[in-house]
């Protein structure tokens, strides 16, 4: 089974940028999105064999997630049922038999940390929240987390210590949750891996130069584990920011 996460900075403008091309070459099973920016009565948005799912946030042009599913869940839920989260439309569940596909956008803690109590509660919710669907299924969390979390995630840690993406507290929430049960995919399999990045600024050629993060994440819960064969970065693919990152999936065995 193959999934995909991809920030796409504005679904609209990426999808001039190539989107569906990459969607239909890779047939994923589920392909999920973050910051989509719209409305889904904005634009015509449908891709041949996938169901789509959306959660936009209340304001136009910003945030949002959907996904794009081959298979038919069983249950979609939006947001995390705290009103104070769910008007930025960044938490998207879709239930299936074998387990819980959780797509997030986290919030960003901006310049000067000035979102970061915004941020500190969020990523309390959210584990709450995860801690009780997985006391139920399985887990595949996955998408633009916002967090580099340790020094090799990305190119210049030094100067970016206390950083928005890189501060002490928001790396600190990161491993709470991975200490809560869950794996960090690309390093259970690339534990040494450097210049491994997903996203890259805008500014003085950093995507040329690799001078990036990796933010972008696709998390299991343990019971997962033997279940991942690969955890991928198409470090190579325009349209946006960041690049998408993939997750390969043993099929279920029966019991």
């Amino acid at each position: 089974m193959k999934l995909i996460s991809w920030n796409v900075n504005g679904l609209r403008a990426c999808i001039s940028k190539g989107f569906a091309g990459f969607l239909q070459e890779q047939q994923a099973d589920i392909f999920s999105i973050q910051e989509t920016k719209m409305q889904p009565e904005q634009a015509d948005v449908a891709f041949e064999g996938y169901r789509c799912y959306w959660n936009s946030a209340q304001k136009k042009g910003y945030s949002g997630t959907a996904v794009f599913s081959r298979r038919e869940p069983l249950q979609v839920r939006n947001g995390l049922g705290l009103p104070e989260f769910d008007s930025e439309g960044r938490v998207l569940t879709l239930e299936f038999s074998d387990f819980a596909l959780v797509n997030v956008y986290s919030p960003n803690a901006q310049r000067e940390l000035v979102r970061i109590s915004y941020r500190m509660a969020f990523e309390d919710a959210l584990r709450a929240y995860l801690s009780e669907l997985s006391s139920r299924l399985p887990v595949v969390l996955c998408g633009d987390m916002n967090v580099a979390r340790s020094p090799i995630d990305l190119k210049n840690p030094k100067p970016n210590e206390g950083n928005a993406g890189y501060s002490e507290q928001e790396r600190a929430k990161m491993e709470q949750l991975l200490q809560s049960g869950f794996i960090d995919t690309f390093r259970l399999l690339y534990p040494d891996r450097e210049g491994a990045y997903t996203w890259w600024s805008y500014l003085y050629h950093a995507r040329s130069r690799n001078a990036g993060w990796r933010i972008d994440y696709f998390l299991v819960s343990e019971q997962l584990r033997d279940r991942v064969q690969d955890s991928l970065i198409f470090s190579d693919v325009p349209g946006s920011d960041h690049c998408p990152v993939g997750l390969l999936l043993t099929e279920e065995k029966p019991a």
